[in-house]
């Protein structure tokens, strides 16, 4: 990454709104800068994404390589019971508009996806994760959104250390038949279609022009036309 969009990226982690109530409701992160155009950058291969076995919400299981190669990839791993209002909420709602920015652009069209999959399968179930994602499960998209969990925290385990997320409950108690308050560090990962990590959003960073413009990026290198 050059020290020009660090720089960038930086000056616009002190543009956080402030995050408003609701289950995916969130004021996304803002730049006070122009991005820069897709295509001018270029984006760094970061690491490989790890494979996983994953169930969709039809209980369907499937290798999570199939969601994270042959597309574009935007892949966001969270939980569904996430109360941080800068955390999963925040990404839901960021994925939204850049979903919606995307699906403007032709060239995208059939060639870039969103993931969510969830960390905390014991909570999550495939249809946790249906009514999580609403009205976004199973659309007729050309930009289409998978809500992914696990069978087990074995299956997730090795996604999260491939992918460096760190997770661990708290030290008090949980309540019974509540769901636990999972700590983490937000994550959404840019993955190119041939499964590498080409850059990692944190709350800070995820600015959802700055995304549709490294999606973009990734487009143009491919040799995708964008005109």
């Amino acid at each position: 990454m050059s020290v020009e969009r660090l720089r960038g990226l930086a000056v616009a982690a002190l543009c956080l709104a402030a995050a408003t109530a609701g289950a995916h409701e969130a004021t996304p992160a803002r730049a006070d800068f122009v991005p820069p155009a897709p295509g001018t950058y270029h984006l760094e291969r970061i690491m490989q994404a790890p494979e996983g076995a994953v169930l969709d919400t039809n209980r369907k299981r499937a290798k999570l390589s199939g969601f994270t190669q042959g597309k574009v990839t935007l892949l966001s791993l969270m939980y569904t019971s996430c109360s941080d209002e800068k955390g999963c909420p925040m990404a839901f709602y960021s994925l939204q508009l850049i979903q919606r920015e995307l699906q403007k652009a032709k060239p995208a069209q059939g060639r870039v996806r969103l993931v969510s999959l969830s960390f905390d399968p014991e909570h999550d179930t495939p249809e946790v994760m249906r009514t999580y994602g609403g009205k976004h499960v199973g659309a007729r998209t050309g930009v289409p959104w998978y809500f992914l969990t696990t069978a087990s925290k074995s299956d997730v385990r090795p996604v999260l250390d491939g992918l460096g997320q760190d997770v661990s409950k708290p030290a008090a108690p949980e309540e019974q038949g509540k769901a636990p308050n999972l700590s983490h560090v937000l994550k959404v990962y840019l993955v190119d279609r041939e499964g590498w990590v080409r850059e990692i959003y944190s709350t800070s960073f995820l600015i959802p022009q700055v995304v549709v413009n490294d999606v973009k990026t990734l487009l143009l290198e491919e040799g995708v036309k964008l005109d």
